[in-house]
């Protein structure tokens, strides 16, 4: 075996080194993110308001440590791809959760809207008898 074939043997196996040593860093990491995501669903299936902030924060966290940490992993070795991967679909389904709960925001600001419409110039939204002030319909009349 050549002295060539001996520095490449080596480099191999400090590669080999390299990644499971970042494997072993960086997979605590991606499990909490994956498990604050899990809760996270769970209190927003349970309409839990106190949850949800609660899991939310954890859940932002352990994804800014995670991000964090696989930062510094690239910058100064290797970050195994299916780490990588995993910490993406992480992240797809953190922009899932938050476009729901967007839309959840939106219908409820609209139901408000409806049962609350806006003040009048002089600050009433509803008299005794109703409404301060009939709604225009264009081109009818309201019933």
């Amino acid at each position: 075996m050549s002295h060539a074939e001996v520095d490449l043997r080596l480099d191999e196996a400090g590669a080999e080194a390299t990644l499971r040593r970042s494997s072993a860093e960086l997979e605590p990491l991606v499990i909490e993110v994956e498990l604050r995501l899990q809760a996270l669903a769970e209190a927003l299936r349970e309409r839990e308001a106190a949850a949800i902030e609660q899991q939310a924060q954890a859940l932002h966290q352990a994804m800014a440590t995670a991000l964090q940490r696989f930062i510094h992993a690239a910058h100064h070795g290797v970050v195994p791809d299916p780490l990588r991967l995993r910490l993406s679909r992480a992240g797809a389904q953190l922009a899932r959760h938050r476009e729901a709960l967007s839309r959840a925001t939106s219908a409820l600001d609209r139901a408000i809207d409806v049962l609350m419409p806006g003040a009048t110039l002089d600050g009433q939204v509803y008299t005794a008898s109703g409404m301060a002030t009939p709604r225009q319909v264009l081109g009818g009349l309201n019933a």
